[in-house]
């Protein structure tokens, strides 16, 4: 039996994920499902999750039920851990900050997410960058 990978998931990879059945990022979202991919998850990181959701309601043609369910069997499938904002990566984008910080608190290797280069520098914290489709290619 392979190993579960561990990973931080990017809010553009749930958006797409939700948004299209036919991308690599519905594939991620199907293989955390299947339990092949354990995301790990903070509290602020679920909010931001919800707040995308939320404001892109109509576009995903999601109601407030299905939204609900969504994250609550995301909960129910992630591995949750605090993070206490003690340091700040400094990374170009500073609204992705908490993802590395939260990859770095739990020891998980890889930020899955479709904007590879606002990580630059998470290299620095033993942190890969890949793209859902380079998660499908390596692991799934």
């Amino acid at each position: 039996m392979s190993k579960i990978l561990r990973v931080v998931l990017d809010t553009n990879i749930i958006f797409a994920g939700l948004y299209s059945a036919e991308g690599a990022s519905f594939q991620v979202l199907r293989a955390m499902e299947e339990g092949k991919i354990k995301p790990v998850l903070s509290t602020p990181l679920l909010f931001e999750y919800e707040e995308i959701l939320r404001r892109n309601q109509s576009v995903l043609a999601l109601t407030d039920q299905e939204i609900e369910i969504f994250l609550d069997n995301y909960c129910l499938r992630s591995a949750h851990h605090k993070i206490y904002y003690l340091w700040r990566p400094c990374l170009p984008d500073p609204k992705d900050d908490h993802l590395l910080e939260l990859a770095v608190a739990s020891r998980v290797r890889w930020i899955v997410s479709h904007n590879v280069k606002d990580f630059k520098g998470a290299e620095a914290f033993g942190v890969q960058i890949l793209s859902p489709q380079k998660v499908l290619e390596k692991f799934i």
